[in-house]
């Protein structure tokens, strides 16, 4: 209660409030300050207790509204009263402390987990207040991250009858045995006399059950996988005249055929490997459409990765290829899945989805992969390629109507995956191309979205050029029990097919260079010239323009397609000048490149690997040009050993460049060898 309101009621006190004539405009009530003020004659209150006022009706205001320095005017002072107490979105000042000796006593208080207030107390406080009003009590929350404080004023009985209200919701929520731990918390109640400043309680901490929590998702798996329908996966009949080679024959075949060598990754007792096929008909003479596509493109025999690879593949095995560019790896993985969809136990008008899954690191490399598919027809199955930056209207309606096979990049694949306008589930037979490009470029999360929705009983392939060791511990997880095959060696090798010349110069010489190289190409020469950056591209292929020279350019801040345009001219031979960076360095299959033009070295060694295989492909030759620089040093040694694998010309300054970086680590560890640590020299690593 107010000062003015205790004078107001006490006859003997002889003032009275005063009283604003009628004709007075309305302003803002007055705080208490103020009224003392007026009713004891004094002056007016000093201008930081003044009312709000437009701005503009004080001197020096430029209009608008001003926020006093300290109060506004609604802003009472009113004396000391009880202490507010607010349940969920509920507030209310005890005004009277006559009216509420009861809550004298000390609260109830316990803890309740802070979701559990949200569910079963409710959000916006709607349940205390129907709490508050059926006990006669009055609670307090109070929110924490993972745990809330509830305290109840008011008599003992008043606290007994809320607290058993409180249980009651509770056990509506769970049918658990009542306990003082229901819901993670537990009640301790002080006696009434106790001060509450005394009151404790005490959280319980439970422990993570592992066990339980593994049995549940074994659980969960067997549960989300048991209404799948059969698969098969073994379709391989071992022709007489391989099943009858000796061990000495398949020795020698596979060493005449660029070293092919083959691995059994499964823990424990390993399996014996299938001997190779010698020609089409050893694999696929139980499948003449397969035999009569085969004659139609014009293939003489296997190539050594198909040759070891489809035995492995049509027994259902899972497989790890890793061949050089350009040696059909494609082909490897794609006839047998064409035989994996058909003899599938259950019908093709059955199936609620695509069966064949391929994924691929780039636009281009899919795209690649699509036309390969839509070649070699086979009972009529449908493809479609899935990518970022096409019509994605276009792929709904497409993957919506029913398609069988499915080529894709990860990113696109997902966005429709998570829209569930594609069914993963029906996925029997999955490829990851480019293997080591897609675990490497941060695309392991978005695999891993897309796995989840397929069968964990597939059949799976991963095919590539290179195998670095990070990518070869991170694919066994994707694998079960997989055999290995690799054509030549797991070391870093470019294929033998190709004239590798490097040169050592100045980074302000390069442009030069290049002009002169293009200059000496002949009339039916095609180069692809790889540089490192996407602005270094526009600006290499703008020079060539304004000089006259055909060139299309090709990087990822292009529309899509701007890009395909400028594939399809250089695959036509519109333009024999391709600029472009190493998005091109996969999956780009154009048979009749000549050259590769490294302008800048690629940031690693794999990613050369790859560059030069653009040429050289299918059996033809081609050539490779590339420039070093001071800057690019560290690589030196590692290159030097895939000139000498492929019995290439080493430049002198390669060795020289290669040396002067080995002495600078050298003596750069040395020197963080000695850096001291407490007080101690670290003389030894």
């Amino acid at each position: 209660m107010s000062d003015w309101e205790d004078e107001a009621e006490e006859p003997s006190a002889g003032k009275q409030r005063p009283r604003a004539p009628a004709s007075t405009p309305w302003m803002p009530p007055q705080s208490h300050k103020q009224r003392s003020y007026r009713e004891e004659g004094g002056d007016q209150p000093p201008t930081r207790e003044r009312a709000w006022e437009p701005r503009g009706q004080r001197e020096g205001d430029r209009g608008g509204f001003r926020r006093p320095e300290e109060r506004s005017w609604s802003s009472r002072e009113l004396p000391r009263q009880p202490e507010t107490v607010t349940g969920g979105g509920w507030s209310r000042d005890f005004r009277r402390q006559e009216a509420n000796r009861e809550l004298a006593s000390a609260p109830l208080c316990f803890r309740l987990d802070s979701s559990v207030v949200g569910t079963v107390i409710g959000r916006g406080g709607s349940k205390i207040r129907e709490l508050e009003e059926s006990s006669g009590s009055r609670i307090k929350i109070t929110k924490g991250d993972y745990d809330s404080e509830v305290k109840i004023f008011g008599s003992s009985e008043q606290q007994d009858k809320a607290k058993t209200m409180i249980d009651d919701l509770l056990e509506r929520y769970d049918e658990r045995p009542e306990t003082d731990t229901r819901f993670g918390y537990k009640e301790i109640r002080p006696s009434r006399s106790a001060d509450m400043s005394t009151t404790v309680t005490a959280p319980v901490k439970r422990g993570i059950n592992w066990a339980s929590l593994r049995e549940n998702r074994e659980k969960y798996e067997i549960m989300k996988w048991a209404d799948l329908p059969p698969m098969e996966k073994n379709f391989y009949k071992e022709a007489s005249n391989i099943a009858s080679m000796s061990q000495d024959e398949v020795t020698r075949w596979r060493k005449d055929n660029n070293n092919i060598i083959c691995d059994d990754l499964k823990e424990g007792q390993k399996r014996p490997i299938p001997n190779p096929i010698r020609n089409f008909r050893d694999a696929f003479d139980h499948f003449p459409e397969i035999m009569s596509t085969i004659k139609k493109v014009g293939f003489d025999r296997p190539t050594p990765i198909q040759s070891q690879a489809w035995p492995i593949v049509l027994q259902g095995i899972d497989l790890i290829g890793i061949a050089q560019t350009g040696t059909g790896k494609t082909l490897a993985y794609l006839l047998p899945g064409f035989i994996h969809l058909d003899l599938q136990p259950l019908p093709k008008n059955e199936r609620l989805g695509p069966g064949m899954l391929v994924l691929a690191p780039t636009r281009e490399l899919a795209l690649q992969v699509k036309a390969e598919c839509s070649k070699y027809t086979y009972k009529g199955f449908k493809s479609i390629c899935i990518y970022g930056g096409g019509d994605r209207k276009g792929q709904i309606n497409v993957v919506t109507k029913g398609v069988d096979i499915v080529i894709a990049t990860p990113g696109r694949l997902n966005d429709l995956q998570m829209n569930n306008f594609i069914n993963l589930k029906s996925i029997t037979y999955l490829v990851l191309d480019e293997a080591d490009r897609m675990l490497d470029m941060g695309f392991e999360p978005q695999i891993m979205k897309i796995l989840i929705d397929i069968r964990p009983d597939r059949q799976t392939i991963m095919t590539s050029a290179t195998w670095p060791d990070g990518v070869r511990r991170l694919a066994k997880s994707y694998l079960k029990d997989p055999l290995m095959v690799y054509v030549g060696t797991l070391d870093l090798a470019a294929v033998n097919t190709v004239e590798q010349r490097v040169f050592i110069i100045p980074e302000e010489e390069k442009r030069a260079f290049t002009l002169h190289f293009i200059d000496s190409l002949k009339p039916k020469d095609k180069v692809l010239i790889f540089v490192g950056k996407k602005i270094i591209v526009d600006d290499l292929a703008s020079d060539f323009s304004l000089q006259g020279i055909a060139v299309q350019s090709l990087h990822g801040n292009r529309e899509q397609c701007d890009r395909e345009q400028a594939l399809d001219d250089f695959k036509k031979g519109i333009v024999r000048i391709l600029v472009a960076t190493d998005l091109a360095s996969r999956g780009l299959d154009v048979h009749d490149i000549t050259h590769v033009f490294n302008f800048d070295f690629p940031r690693n060694i794999e990613e050369y690997v790859h560059r030069i295989g653009r040429t050289g492909r299918a059996g033809r030759t081609g050539e490779s040009v590339t420039l070093v620089t001071r800057k690019d040093w560290k690589v030196a040694s590692e290159l030097i050993s895939i000139l000498e694998r492929a019995n290439q010309e080493v430049p002198e300054e390669l060795f020289e460049m290669a040396e002067r970086y080995k002495h600078f680590k050298i003596k750069k560890d040395s020197e963080r060898d000695m850096i001291p640590r407490q007080g101690r020299w670290r003389d030894n690593p």
